[in-house]
């Protein structure tokens, strides 16, 4: 039988790196290969009775995709002592913030026959993008590919974002959420891998702890054995009526356009804001324009409850505000929308200036004050895009 000790695990990384270099996303980003043809379907459900394993419990069994789009099943990992489940995702700040912690303890225990599998139990369709302000990703499949290529993941990360169909034998409360087994399987500790959220505070101490009391055989004590779970909520499938409400809620918000002169555009750009500000230039009879612009909402509703204001510059001539205000609607712009009040492009291009050769679309992120921070002439890469914005330091992944 195939298993997935340590070397292994390492080796299969390596190994879906290759994969990667051979497949890239409609944005350029490394994706891992799909060799198995696994294609994800998140559904509705109605509300499942959620598990609470004790000490000694033996642990749930489960198959699931990794992001490789191949099977991992907990028989893979029969040759280790030791077996470490842990249930992360990508968008949560907490869950973000010990990334490179696990990583750094499944170097550690190179070796020491100690096996670490990831699981996301989080339904796509469970979040909202209010929800998404610390992070670049949803908790979607392809999502997880690339967060596995961003963070150098040495450990197998498996979807089970359809039905929860192994995860809720778990019943993780949080992710992060880490279970620790013995050789035969039964669980020795549950909850946090430190009491010390910030990155750089902490080294994961409590599970560190349990992992070697349980490959020497010896008992956690009954206080330490379970810890809080602290973290981002589990995302049932059945939690989405929230989602709904705020989804209708949005499409209700009043779309306004009013029109900005060449100063008051120069005013604009100087961003005389405390927020980080995102303009997209675009129009009408613009194709991309017209494909990207849905971009930016999604944008807005991510980051908008933090220190960020994205901003709909439209370049239609002034007497097409019927037309322009008709498709702001459509889109469900429900931001400061603006249209150029000249005819005179060029007096628009000289204000702008940035190198703009005078071609739509065009993206500026300008901090306060007035230095461009990002620039994008054409179309954006939107996850370049969300990256330049949650990685700056007005924004960030963390509390």
């Amino acid at each position: 039988m195939k298993t997935y000790k340590l070397s292994t695990v390492l080796l299969l990384t390596v190994t879906m790196f290759w994969a990667c270099g051979q497949n890239g996303n409609k944005e350029g980003n490394d994706t891992i290969a799909s060799t198995e043809g696994f294609v994800p379907n998140p559904q509705e459900m109605s509300e499942q009775p959620v598990g609470k394993l004790a000490i000694g419990d033996k642990a749930p069994y489960f198959k699931l995709p990794n992001v490789d789009g191949r099977y991992v099943s907990i028989d893979d990992f029969s040759d280790s002592d030791v077996l470490v489940v842990y249930f992360t995702c990508n968008h949560c700040p907490t869950a973000q913030a010990y990334e490179e912690r696990f990583n750094d303890i499944v170097d550690d225990y190179s070796g020491k026959k100690v096996a670490f599998v990831a699981i996301s139990p989080n339904s796509p369709i469970g979040l909202l993008p209010e929800e998404l302000g610390y992070t670049d990703l949803s908790d979607d499949y392809e999502s997880m590919q690339i967060r596995y290529v961003d963070m150098n993941y040495n450990f197998p990360y498996l979807y089970d974002g359809d039905r929860h169909e192994y995860s809720l034998a778990y019943g993780p409360t949080a992710t992060p959420h880490v279970f620790v087994f013995d050789k035969d399987r039964k669980l020795s500790y549950s909850g946090r891998l430190d009491a010390s959220e910030k990155p750089g505070t902490a080294n994961a101490e409590d599970l560190r702890m349990a992992i070697d009391n349980t490959m020497a055989g010896e008992a956690l004590d009954p206080d330490k054995a379970i810890t809080p779970a602290f973290g981002c909520s589990t995302k049932w499938a059945w939690k989405n009526e929230y989602t709904k409400k705020v989804n209708a809620e949005w499409k209700e918000k009043p779309v306004e356009v009013q029109k900005i002169s060449p100063s008051g555009l120069a005013d604009l750009l100087k961003n005389p804001t405390e927020n980080l500000m995102l303009i997209n230039f675009w129009a009408t009879w613009c194709g991309p324009c017209v494909v990207e612009y849905p971009e930016f909402i999604d944008i807005q509703r991510m980051y908008g409850g933090r220190d960020f204001q994205f901003v709909s510059l439209s370049m239609n001539n002034p007497n097409q505000e019927e037309k322009v205000l008709k498709f702001l609607k459509s889109k469900y712009s429900a931001v400061p929308n603006y249209l150029i009040d000249t005819e005179d492009k060029y007096a628009v291009i000289d204000v702008v200036g940035n190198e703009w050769d005078g071609s739509l679309p065009i993206t500026l992120l300008i901090e306060p004050g007035g230095k461009i921070a990002y620039k994008k002439m054409g179309e954006i890469k939107a996850l370049e895009l969300k990256k330049a914005i949650v990685d700056h330091p007005m924004i960030g992944r963390y509390y």
